[in-house]
């Protein structure tokens, strides 16, 4: 591996929200993302207004923030900026609903590339498109500005031309707090193939298959479920805690001599297996375009891959034990 230059892409710290104080942002969704971006925008000083077919799950919630809610059409008529925070899958329905009420200069708002890099949301030619990701979810967000932090986020910038796309992406990230901790420059190409591949190599599938097959061989070789569950799974948020402070490094320091020993040791049996040829399977699947195309098939079709996978995992003996275990405790 070749080695890593210190400071290839430099960390931004000094962002302001200046331009958009006083600002009409529509917020197209109220999920984890669009009700943190929406708080945390009207904090900012800009003036939002939430976009929600009256029938959505979380229009009532908006409307009990204090914001307006308004059909996402009607929402986006005079903003300045249109922040697209639906679902992937749902992203290119509701922008060619939006789009005939779209004056220029406005600017669409991205928190993930998926729409804009596979060409689901191909925006007219006269409206800025920009990208602002924050690395956290929505309620990390949320609590991170409160506290007077943020967490760290990525810039891209799609299509410029008012000629201030860059400047607006800025003042947007600072607006979340993102400046606070640190916001980097990226291509959305970049943004949404290292989230998409991270995502199902490591963060969501891999750790995910990680626990339940170490949790299946110490079942499978006698052990309680319960002692199964706490070692494989439980645990895992204090090893993930010491990672995020610290790193590699800060987590074997933060662990016995016994066990920093057996994970060196062990770890390089993985290097053995075929987990790299893995890793390059999913990002040559995420690069090419197939994994886009198979996950946007699957939404339309009604989901029934991922239907089946959600009872098959809620159906998974660590979460049976998981469930009573953690109820168990929170009563405690």
């Amino acid at each position: 591996m070749a080695p890593v230059e210190d400071g290839q892409l430099p960390l931004s710290y000094d962002l302001t929200s200046d331009a958009i104080i006083g600002m009409r942002i529509a917020v197209l969704g109220y999920g984890a993302q669009g009700q943190s971006h929406a708080l945390n925008l009207r904090d900012s000083g800009a003036e939002v207004i939430v976009g929600l077919p009256s029938t959505a799950t979380r229009y009532l919630a908006a409307c009990d923030a204090g914001f307006t809610v308004l059909s996402p059409k009607a929402a986006v008529q005079d903003a300045r900026l249109v922040a697209m925070l639906v679902p992937d899958e749902v992203m290119a329905e509701v922008y060619t609903a939006i789009e005939p009420a779209l004056r220029a200069p406005c600017g669409l708002v991205f928190a993930h590339g998926f729409a804009l890099h596979y060409g689901a949301v191909r925006p007219r030619a006269d409206l800025d498109a920009i990208l602002v990701a924050p690395k956290g979810q929505g309620k990390a967000v949320r609590e991170a500005y409160l506290r007077g932090s943020g967490v760290p986020g990525l810039l891209a910038v799609h299509q410029d031309v008012s000629g201030h796309a860059k400047e607006l992406a800025a003042a947007y990230a600072a607006a979340l707090g993102c400046g606070r901790c640190g916001v980097l420059e990226v291509t959305v190409a970049e943004e949404t193939e290292a989230d998409l591949v991270s995502e199902q190599a490591v963060l969501c599938g891999g750790i995910t298959q990680l626990v339940k097959t170490g949790f299946e061989v110490l079942v499978e070789a006698g052990f309680p479920p319960e002692v199964a569950y706490f070692e494989c799974l439980h645990e895992l948020k204090l090893v993930v805690d010491l990672l995020h402070s610290g790193g590699l490094v800060g987590m074997h320091q933060g662990i016995s001599n016994t066990a920093e020993f057996g994970a060196l040791q062990s770890g390089a049996l993985f290097q053995q297996l075929p987990l790299r040829a893995a890793m390059h399977e999913i990002l040559a699947s995420v690069r090419s375009g197939d994994f886009s195309k198979r996950w946007l098939t699957e939404a339309s079709t009604g989901m029934p891959m991922l239907q089946l996978a959600r009872q098959q995992t809620a159906n998974h003996p660590i979460e049976v034990v998981g469930a009573r275990l953690r109820s168990r405790m929170q009563q405690a």
